[in-house]
């Protein structure tokens, strides 16, 4: 997903206890072994919170998508801008981003982020779902405006095959990725439940793009141009249509059913992004429900309660290059999607 980063938070990485595995026969959101362990991993997202209102990844990077990230999952608890136990950290992080809008409607900073598409679908993403609990008018009025430029610029950024890359089309040359592009559906779905006006020809686009990047096997590949295959982006991907409203009968299935082939296994970590694929992947069965979303539930909840780390009163996951911050984030909305906190994620 992001450049290579060097590993360099040392101080999560000293004297780190596993945490054990919950008992797997009960581990939805109720557990209180569940519930202890994303209360304790909130309490680290809310203790490494800047001055500033930002998170960063590794090295300082990608502070606009982390803070997004970060803010989604302090969302997920049930705190917003003026209630609840992290409500100044959300108002903080929407303070941040909102200094980052600029007048074009990028949120972000092209000049210091090589990837800026995903902090500004991310932004979109966690603005929007603040924007229907926020209570003061001024506030709304100004998240309004930073959202309904934030649309037109994800418009003027597409690609001319419908999807995203890594920074605007213009910028980049009109080269799209399959990532970058469901990060811009996501948040502009956010955006339209939340009556921000969404021109119906970029989603439009962006589901073609999507089925023209899917194989005979269903699965999605990493661009227009090629690159195979990826489990990662075939997940995100359905996430992204059912944003989108696309529930087609013969073509969602198939990328179903190759997801389940490559991700049903979840000790398979064959290949890469196994976090950000099941970020979105739960999404996936979560809208499912039933029988096939509890089991798939006691699973992921157990093996990401199994790779969680104790630091002194808090809970980390540090898997992975881009840094603790971005895993420990999508994990914990993972845990919490059943607390139905989240407009965008449910069914």
């Amino acid at each position: 997903m992001f450049s290579r980063i060097a590993i360099g938070v040392l101080v999560l990485t000293i004297g780190l206890v596993a945490v054990g595995a919950p008992n797997t026969a009960r581990a939805d959101a109720r557990d209180p072994r569940i519930q202890k362990l994303v209360s304790r991993g909130l309490e680290w997202i809310a203790s490494t919170q800047s001055r500033l209102g930002h998170w960063s990844a590794n090295d300082g990077r990608y502070p606009t998508a982390m803070t997004a990230l970060a803010g989604v999952a302090l969302l997920g608890e049930g705190s917003t801008t003026t209630q609840g136990k992290y409500s100044k950290n959300i108002r903080m992080a929407v303070d941040y981003l909102l200094s980052r809008s600029r007048a074009n409607g990028l949120i972000g900073d092209p000049g210091r982020d090589d990837r800026y598409t995903y902090g500004h679908g991310y932004s979109m993403l966690f603005l929007s779902q603040v924007l229907g609990e926020e209570e003061d008018d001024s506030r709304r009025k100004e998240l309004i405006d930073v959202l309904t430029r934030a649309v037109i610029f994800t418009g003027q950024a597409q690609t001319m095959a419908g999807g995203w890359g890594y920074v605007s089309a213009k910028d980049g040359s009109d080269f799209d990725e399959g990532s970058t592009t469901i990060t811009q559906v996501q948040g502009l779905r956010g955006c339209r439940n939340a009556g921000i006006p969404v021109p119906k020809e970029i989603i439009d686009k962006a589901v073609n793009y999507i089925r023209k990047c899917t194989l005979s096997d269903g699965g999605v590949q990493y661009s227009s141009k090629g690159g195979g295959g990826r489990p990662a982006i075939s997940a995100a991907a359905i996430a992204c249509l059912f944003n989108a409203g696309d529930y087609d009968s013969e073509y969602v299935p198939k990328l179903q059913d190759y997801c389940k082939r490559n991700l049903a296994d979840i000790s398979n970590q064959g290949f890469g992004h196994w976090h950000y694929a099941h970020y979105y992947y739960a999404q996936v069965r979560y809208r499912e429900g039933g029988k096939d979303w509890e089991s798939y539930r006691d699973k992921v909840f157990g093996k990401l309660a199994s790779e969680a780390t104790e630091t002194g009163k808090y809970v980390v996951w540090n898997q992975g290059y881009i840094g603790p911050i971005y895993t420990t984030a999508i994990n914990l909305t993972i845990l919490q999607l059943e607390n139905g906190a989240l407009p965008i994620y449910q069914r």
